[in-house]
């Protein structure tokens, strides 16, 4: 699967903090109260979905600024 140029951002933020996908998703899910898992991430970072809560709160969790 080809990753955007955010979700490669994402991939390497979260290397970059030694955190995982799983960890990632538990956040989303606190901070938006919504499902989200590693499938729904891997499709955004896949550039084939974009539901603007979940990319501002992944941006939140992971500090990525807005025009990275």
């Amino acid at each position: 699967m080809a990753y955007t140029v955010f979700g490669k951002t994402v991939k390497k933020r979260l290397i970059d903090m030694d955190k995982t996908q799983g960890w990632l998703c538990e956040q989303v899910r606190e901070k938006t109260g919504m499902y989200f898992d590693s499938s729904y991430l891997s499709r955004i970072c896949a550039g084939k979905s974009n539901p603007p809560k979940m990319v501002t709160a992944i941006r939140d969790i992971l500090s990525i600024p807005e025009d990275a």
